[in-house]
């Protein structure tokens, strides 16, 4: 009998699983879908990788760093910065530390003013040094009015957070807290944004390779827990000593309604197909314009190869907020923006697959960085990025937090 129920296969599941395994603690993970990851999973298409949203792993993530074995998974790197596109043409905002060759033609790009660049400079150093912990217990208002009470100003904020952190919050409006953003600006600054050669369902997989065989149980629906049991959709009933519940915030909010209630952001991800790729680069293309449904743009194949089959390239158009119109309308709408981006060659761009995730992160206007665990009432246990920072790093370390706190327990 497995001493330790984890419900849920995705990151945090997975690294609790990883840490209760090295204390030689027998546990089983019970999964609703058919496979492991979570919101970090990829499919396969005719020779496409297509993860389930478009994610980035930020290389800097202490926890993603002890967790993972970056070799293994074969990193490719995003150009740091991005290019945007504003009034018909697109402008380079670079990392003038990594690209110093592309500092000049930052600084006199039409986003923001030079007095904006010398304040993201200014940034960059406040926010790296220190340890991390100090991000995490500084004055805390949203991501929108920290930027404007550092002075920079409404153009580069509407140019490029908006675009750019909207993007990785999954809402333009920055109400995100601003630790949270400046916890996400120093991974940017210390590390570089990667795609796994396999898609970021790799992530998930290389975690589960590792686990005692027999651990994970797929298609098992957890209905209801307990402090000591699990009872699946099935009527089965699993018995342990002790329950961690490592879904996502929607479904450990069903099985444990006590959990504390947030509201999630969601987002689509578009993908196509196409015969040539519409930017020559591995970088983000932004929409600087705040019209038109699409927030970003890039192409993973250019970012790591395995993406798309030789000859052929990779899309991901990512459209932010809940699904406002049905699926062939984003897609014409979507067309309709780029072609006047890319020209129409656009139009003959093959649609592969759409994700709406509703659930896609959970909404975090404020971050107080504990253990990153629950102790529930009811005498189980919970883990998740909703608990700690929502993202990569926040679900690792999330479930790691958790398996100590376990262990700590039963020692005592």
């Amino acid at each position: 009998m497995a001493e330790v129920i984890i419900v849920g296969a995705g990151l945090a599941g997975l690294s609790c699983a990883r840490e209760l395994a090295r204390a030689n603690i027998p546990c089983l993970i019970v999964e609703a879908s058919d496979g492991v990851g979570g919101r970090a999973r990829t499919d396969y298409l005719d020779g496409f990788l297509l993860d389930r949203g478009f994610q980035v792993l930020l290389t800097a993530y202490p926890a993603a760093q002890r967790s993972l074995d970056y070799t293994a998974l074969q990193l490719g790197r995003f150009e740091p910065g991005a290019l945007v596109r504003l009034s018909g043409k697109f402008h380079r905002v670079a990392d003038p530390w990594r690209r110093p060759g592309a500092m000049l033609q930052t600084a006199f790009s039409p986003i923001g003013t030079l007095g904006d660049k010398l304040r993201i400079a200014k940034l960059r150093y406040q926010v790296i040094r220190g340890p991390l912990q100090a991000i995490f217990q500084s004055p805390e208002t949203s991501t929108s009015q920290f930027l404007r009470e550092r002075g920079f100003s409404p153009v580069m904020i509407e140019r490029f957070f908006r675009p750019f952190f909207g993007g990785i919050f999954l809402e333009r409006e920055l109400r995100t807290s601003s630790r949270m953003f400046q916890f996400v600006f120093r991974m940017f600054s210390e590390g570089h944004a990667a795609l796994p050669a396999r898609g970021m369902g790799a992530m998930a997989e290389q975690m589960a390779s590792r686990l005692p065989e027999g651990t994970i149980r797929l298609n098992a629906r957890a209905t209801q827990v307990a402090a000591q049991s699990v009872t699946l959709a099935t009527g089965e009933r699993l018995s342990a000593r002790s329950v961690v519940i490592a879904a996502d915030h929607a479904n450990a909010c069903r099985l444990v309604p006590s959990l504390p209630q947030m509201r999630s952001k969601g987002a689509t991800c578009l993908y196509f197909a196409a015969e040539k790729t519409p930017i020559d680069e591995p970088t983000l293309v932004l929409n600087g314009d705040s019209s038109g449904p699409v927030n970003s743009v890039c192409v993973p194949n250019l970012v790591a190869a395995g993406y798309a089959p030789v000859g052929a390239h990779l899309v991901s158009v990512t459209v932010l907020g809940q699904r406002e119109m049905a699926d062939g309308q984003m897609q014409a709408a979507v067309r309709q923006q780029l072609t006047s981006w890319f020209g129409p060659a656009v139009q003959r761009w093959q649609h592969l697959k759409s994700y709406f995730i509703p659930d896609a992160l959970p909404e975090q206007t404020s971050v107080v960085l504990g253990d990153g665990s629950a102790r529930l009432p009811e005498g189980s246990y919970a883990c998740g990025d909703f608990l700690d920072t929502a993202s990569i790093n926040g679900a690792l370390r999330s479930g790691r937090q958790v398996a100590e706190a376990l262990l700590a327990d039963a020692r005592a």
